[in-house]
């Protein structure tokens, strides 16, 4: 039996997932990376972008906005902590919901630009989070993937 990692994605608001899988991307603020089981400690600040698990097989991809990952052994077996300021399963991504995000994104760069609202590191943040949610499902619409 091959081995596996211990995953768990989390967010201020719930447990997204948490499994046992083969490996797991992330989009960490230095690039791209691939956990594997027996992969050393690790703690990385993650970037927007697609958080792809591959559990029996299947990818598991979700929606990523901020947050850090902790990679660690506990007795032998190697654990990651996916601790998310904002995640999603790319399932829950409806055209609607998509629409949604892109609508708002419009509107908040409209506001930002034109200076209509002075908080700007809020606008900032929920704009990267409309954009994540529209540029994750658009790249995952054609693909395979468990729901």
């Amino acid at each position: 039996m091959a081995k596996k990692l211990k995953l768990k994605i989390v967010t201020p608001e719930k447990m997204l997932l948490e499994e046992e899988v083969e490996q797991v991307s992330l989009p960490a603020t230095t690039g791209e990376i691939t956990i594997l089981p027996d992969h050393i400690p690790l703690v990385a600040n993650l970037s927007s972008g697609d958080v792809v698990a591959l559990s029996n097989g299947e990818y598991v991809p979700l929606a990523v906005v901020g947050g850090f990952v902790e990679v660690k052994k506990n007795e032998g077996i190697t654990e990651v902590a996916v601790l998310a300021d904002f995640a999603e399963h790319i399932s829950e991504l409806d055209e609607n919901m998509v629409q949604q995000a892109r609508d708002r994104a419009e509107e908040i760069r409209a506001k930002m630009i034109n200076k209509e609202d002075i908080n700007y590191e809020h606008f900032a943040s929920e704009l990267e989070r409309s954009l994540t949610r529209v540029k994750i499902a658009d790249k995952w619409r054609l693909k395979k993937y468990r729901k």
